[in-house]
C-alpha cells in the first residue's frame, strides 16, 4: 500500500468531490489505498467509502475531545437493553468474578481474561461523550485499559485488518479497523465514574469506541476475534448494525 499525505488528498480534490463523477473518483482513490468499507457495496456504497476513507486519512490520529470532570452528566442515559440469559444472570450473581473476555483468531496467543486479569494492566481514565444515533447523549467517565495493550498481549498478526468483538446480549456484534482498534482512547472499559460500570450502561465489560457512535462501543463484551476478512461474520460487515440500517463506519 502506498502511503497518501494530506497535501496529496486535498489537491487531488478527494476530501471535497460532489456528485456522481467526485465519488467515482473517491471510490478509484480508496480502492488504490485500501480503504474500503465493508458496506461499500450497493447504493449507499460510494458515499460510505468517501466518509470513511476521507475521515481516515484526515483523522487517523486524531483524538475524541475530553472534558472536565464538571461536566460529567448527572444521570447517564441507560438505554433499554434485551432480557439477560440466565447464564449472565448466573456471572452476575457470584460478582462477575467468572467473567472471561476471549480473544481469538489472528493471533500468536489465544487467550482469556478474567476482569481481575483486565485490571492488572495499566488503568487509563477518559471523560467522553457517548453519542446515539438516535439523537440523545451524555457525558461520563470511563476506566479500564487501552484495547491495544491485550491485543499486545495476544501477539496480533501483521496481517490482520478487523477486529470483531461479541457481545453476551443476544444477537449483538460489531468490528472496528485495526487503526481504532489501537487507538490509545479505545478501552477495554470496567469502571464508569469512579463505580464498576452497572449493568444497564454495559457492565462488567464494555468496548469503548469514543471516535465513533455509541452502538460501536458494545455492551457485556465477552469474545474478541482477530480477522483479515469480515465475510464470516453476521451479514458480512460482521457486525449485528446493518439490521437497523446503520452505516459500518460512524466517525464523529
Amino acid at each position: 500500500m502506498n502511503p497518501i499525505t494530506r497535501r496529496r488528498l486535498i489537491t487531488t480534490g478527494t476530501a471535497a468531490v460532489v456528485g456522481a463523477a467526485g465519488l467515482g473518483a473517491a471510490d478509484h482513490i480508496a480502492r488504490r489505498y485500501g480503504l474500503m468499507p465493508p458496506d461499500s457495496g450497493g447504493i449507499y456504497g460510494p458515499g460510505e467509502t468517501l466518509t470513511y476513507a476521507s475521515q481516515r486519512l484526515l483523522t487517523r490520529h486524531s483524538l475524541a475531545r475530553e472534558f472536565s470532570r464538571s461536566q460529567i452528566s448527572p444521570r447517564p442515559l441507560q438505554n433499554v437493553i434485551g432480557k439477560p440469559t440466565p447464564e449472565f444472570l448466573k456471572l452476575q450473581a457470584d460478582g462477575f468474578k467468572d467473567w472471561k473476555l476471549t480473544i481469538d483468531g489472528m493471533v500468536a496467543h489465544p487467550m482469556s481474561f478474567s476482569i481481575a486479569d483486565i485490571r492488572r494492566f495499566p488503568t487509563k481514565s477518559q471523560i467522553t461523550m457517548i453519542s446515539c444515533e438516535e439523537g440523545w447523549s451524555y457525558i461520563a467517565e470511563w476506566i479500564g485499559t487501552p484495547l491495544s495493550n491485550l491485543l499486545a498481549e495476544v501477539g496480533v498478526h501483521p496481517d490482520a485488518r478487523s477486529v470483531v468483538y461479541r457481545s453476551m446480549e443476544k444477537g449483538w456484534m460489531d468490528n472496528v479497523d485495526m487503526a481504532d482498534a489501537l487507538h490509545p482512547q479505545t478501552f477495554v472499559a470496567y469502571g464508569m465514574n469512579n463505580a464498576d460500570i452497572p449493568v444497564p450502561s454495559g457492565g462488567p465489560l464494555r468496548l469503548r469506541v469514543p471516535r465513533q457512535l455509541g452502538y460501536k462501543s458494545v455492551k457485556f463484551i465477552n469474545h474478541i476475534t482477530i480477522t483479515d476478512s469480515l465475510k464470516n461474520f453476521a451479514l458480512g460487515p460482521g457486525e449485528t448494525a446493518p439490521d437497523f440500517s446503520y452505516s459500518w463506519y460512524a466517525g464523529i
